[in-house]
């Protein structure tokens, strides 16, 4: 008795109370213990049954009993309260309970590390075994599988190794329960050799040691291996189970291996494993990964569609694959089939709706995510913030990220991209350096994107310095990121770097070549184009729709017509791509610019749909050149048929008028053009200088250094001069005195923005301009001049292409 009453003191005082302990008839009755003696082994057995049958109230009732009685279960019977606690998710309780065990041994302590795993917390777990180990307890195969199981979920295979010599050391390498535990530490840190050493150690192979290596060979990448070892288990007679046919699926995707995926899928239908949820979602991954969405659709419908990962993965390959609307269709169907999305769900539907430019579907999807308070998970988030930015609604897309609690690097990049892709570049840049001030790591989308804006800001110093970031970061070695870096150089008028970058890159994709082809075709360098396009032929890449704008626009810039024509052609014969409205505008702009403006009419007439305002507007343009009034006449009046207020068209005719010296027509284009309200866009040009932007109009003199300029202005005249230039009257479309027009000639604005170049920025450095509309003949004739007599490099920007002058020429070769 005495003994019985120290039971209670002792466990009163460590926190279970014996006053709190009311065993009641029903427990007694329940339990099948017998009142005049203290069986622990029906306790024992009666505390296992409540486990089995998760009947934890029950339990509870057992331990008051034990406790009313004496506590004085033996070793066995406390391992096994310790386990119900555990396994009931009553982490605090079980610590309590182990702390005031009257002994432990090795299954105590094993059971409390496997508690603290399942509930998260590693270090717990971690510092147990440690406890273990100090106090001398048994190292048994148990307790090495069950802490590598803690090693893997912390993501620390690597030290494994300490481990591994343990096990070495007391001989249970060879144990395969004890192996298949070190294959997957082993497998998480990405040491695949040392876990096909541990594989090939183990006496007895089971199914899941077999197993475990065709998944480490699977996890990491090496789907050859995986494939061969799966091949030697089936000979050797084992059957493959649930996760050997989700990781060999693996393979058969990482080794574009289809049809060797399609024969699985009939062995998992032949063992009913398709109907596992592993099994069904890799049967999913590989169909859709192949490109046959309607074969994964069958394998969806074949598998059971209780849990939501199935729907979500279904909603999000569609998505992926710009198949919008059966995603949003998915996702109706998988809300009538009671299955509650989740995070990943909701972000997947909301990129459909993204893609498909769906605001009000998103709004709809807002309100459902806000309703199962999902609205402030990071993936919901930005996945909403890009709904917003597709649609064009910046407020609310802004309104979003400073509700944000969670910003990571794609809640950043959403914003910048979307302010990229609406064409503000100025507010992208601003929002890129907070980005690097708050220390939040870009990735390549971020860097692609603030080089975007960079190319259409046209400011080549900003580019060079995130260059230089690409760099220090690594992410220079990303295609995504070359490819813009390519874009941004080229834009910014350094074709020279663009190619050097281009040169570096280890490996090129469809658009890489793309880029250096557009790039050489905006700088007016044809043949090096055709070139490039030769040479990606040679490599066996693709070309594509895009490609071949490129090439014909190049042809169109250089004036190759016979090329042109060549190429149009084997584009449709050679590789069946059917011109698009792209294609034909630069065809009609090569033949009517080569002067045959009779079959740029006669393609025209040919094209199977409706010739668009560029057409028109390219024949416009070649009309204007050639000086053909009447049927420039028509094209503009197509063009204002589609585009009334199109003030370039307005402009091109009254010029092409007054080319022709025909004024009344001149005054009859603008009185028009007032009466609707169209008014021409001023010419500007600007130039970056140590960080800033300088703007220029037409006669400007508002510049703070407009005395220097129009100094250096008159020096330029006077050396022109004396090189044999002579003013090109014909550029001033107005009926003024000839020195009105020479005086009128001195103050365009490239002249301005170029005089302010000569004077600010370092000798012998390219001078790089950009202007919004096309150069005139005049401004051309006299930058070449300029250029030897400076001896500078001077690129400049037009609205068409870039011109290159140096040494008294141009890279357009005077055909522009």
């Amino acid at each position: 008795m005495q003994s019985r009453n120290n039971c209670l003191i002792r466990f009163s005082r460590r926190g279970f109370s014996a006053q709190s302990a009311k065993p009641t008839q029903e427990f007694m009755g329940h339990a099948g213990v017998s009142h005049s003696e203290f069986d622990s082994h029906a306790y024992a057995n009666s505390l296992q049954d409540c486990i089995h049958k998760d009947e934890l109230g029950r339990g509870k009732g057992l331990h008051c009993e034990i406790l009313k009685r004496g506590g004085c279960l033996d070793l066995f019977g406390w391992n096994i309260l310790l386990n119900m606690y555990v396994k009931s998710d009553f982490l605090c309780d079980a610590c309590k309970l182990f702390d005031e065990m009257p002994e432990r041994n090795t299954v105590s302590f094993v059971t409390l590390i496997q508690g603290y795993s399942e509930s998260g917390r590693f270090v717990g777990a971690v510092e147990l075994f440690v406890r273990l180990h100090r106090e001398g307890h048994e190292l048994n195969p148990f307790v090495f599988t069950s802490f590598l199981k803690v090693l893997v979920s912390m993501d620390c295979g690597e030290l494994g190794w300490g481990i591994h010599a343990c096990i070495f050391k007391l001989a249970h390498e060879s144990n395969a329960f004890v192996a298949t535990a070190l294959i997957d530490a082993y497998s998480v840190c990405g040491r695949v050799d040392v876990a096909k050493e541990v594989f090939d150690g183990i006496l007895y192979k089971d199914m899941v040691s077999w197993t475990g290596m065709v998944t480490c060979f699977a996890e990491n990448d090496r789907f050859k291996e995986a494939f061969e070892l799966f091949s030697q288990m089936r000979m050797v007679g084992f059957k493959p189970n649930n996760f050997t046919f989700a990781s060999v699926f693996k393979a058969c995707l990482g080794l574009e291996a289809f049809g060797a995926g399609r024969s699985l899928h009939g062995c998992a239908l032949k063992s009913r494993y398709e109907l596992d949820l592993y099994v069904g979602v890799a049967l999913l991954d590989l169909y859709t990964k192949s490109g046959d969405i309607d074969d994964a659709r069958r394998a969806f419908e074949e598998i059971p569609k209780k849990d939501v990962i199935p729907w979500s993965f279904m909603i999000a390959r569609y998505a992926q694959n710009d198949q919008c609307n059966e995603a949003v269709e998915m996702f109706c169907r998988m809300r009538q089939a009671l299955v509650l999305p989740n995070q990943f769900t909701f972000a997947s539907v909301l990129q459909a709706c993204a893609t498909m430019e769906g605001l009000d579907l998103g709004k709809q999807v807002q309100c459902h995510v806000i309703k199962v308070g999902l609205d402030t998970d990071v993936f919901v988030s930005n996945a909403l913030m890009d709904v917003y930015a597709k649609c064009g609604k910046m407020e609310n897309c802004l309104k979003l990220f400073a509700e944000s609690l969670h910003k990571n690097d794609v809640t950043w990049n959403t914003v910048i991209v979307g302010y990229v892709q609406l064409g503000d570049g100025e507010k992208a840049l601003r929002l890129f350096l907070n980005m690097l001030e708050y220390l939040v790591q870009a990735t390549e989308v971020t860097y692609s994107s603030a080089l975007c804006a960079c190319a259409s800001l046209a400011i080549l110093e900003m580019g060079i310095q995130i260059h230089s970031l690409t760099v220090k970061t690594a992410f220079d070695k990303e295609i995504v990121v070359s490819n813009a870096l390519i874009d941004m150089y080229a834009k910014c008028g350094s074709i020279k770097d663009a190619q050097l970058v281009f040169n570096l890159m280890k490996k090129k994709d469809e658009v890489s070549w793309n880029a250096m082809i557009s790039g050489y075709s905006m700088h007016g360098l044809g043949r090096d184009a055709l070139r490039i396009f030769e040479k990606m032929q040679e490599m066996k890449v693709k070309p594509s729709k895009l490609t071949f704008v490129g090439v014909l626009s190049s042809c169109a810039n250089a004036g190759l017509l016979d090329q042109g024509q060549a190429y149009f052609t084997s584009m449709v014969e050679d590789y069946g791509i059917e011109p698009c409205i792209e294609h034909y505008t630069c065809m009609v702009w090569l033949l009517g610019r080569g002067g045959r403006l009779d079959k740029a009419v006669k393609l025209i007439d040919e094209i199977p749909f409706e010739p668009s305002v560029m057409v028109w507007r390219a024949l416009l343009g070649a009309c204007v050149i050639h000086k053909d009034i009447e049927l420039g006449r028509i094209s503009a009046q197509r063009v204002l048929e589609m585009e009334p207020q199109d003030e370039a068209t307005h402009v091109l005719l009254s010029n092409m008028y007054a080319t022709a010296k025909i004024w009344d027509n001149v005054a009859s284009v603008r009185k028009n053009m007032k009466r609707k309200g169209v008014k021409k866009e001023p010419g500007l040009s600007w130039i970056e200088s140590q960080g800033m932007v300088h703007y220029f109009t037409v006669g400007d003199a508002s510049h703070p250094e407009v005395r220097v300029i129009n100094g250096m202005l008159e020096w330029l005249h006077m050396k022109i001069r004396k090189t044999g230039y002579i003013p090109n009257y014909n550029a001033v479309l107005l009926d003024v005195e000839d020195e009105e027009k020479e005086r009128l000639l001195w103050v365009h604005s490239e002249r301005l923005a170029l005089a302010f170049g000569i004077i600010r920025t370092p000798s012998g450095s390219p001078i790089r301009i950009m202007k919004n509309l096309r150069i005139c003949v005049d401004c051309h004739a006299a930058i070449k001049c300029i250029s030897k007599v400076v001896r500078r490099e001077i690129v400049i920007r037009d609205i068409n292409r870039f011109h290159h002058f140096q040494e008294g020429l141009c890279s357009c070769g005077d055909y522009w």
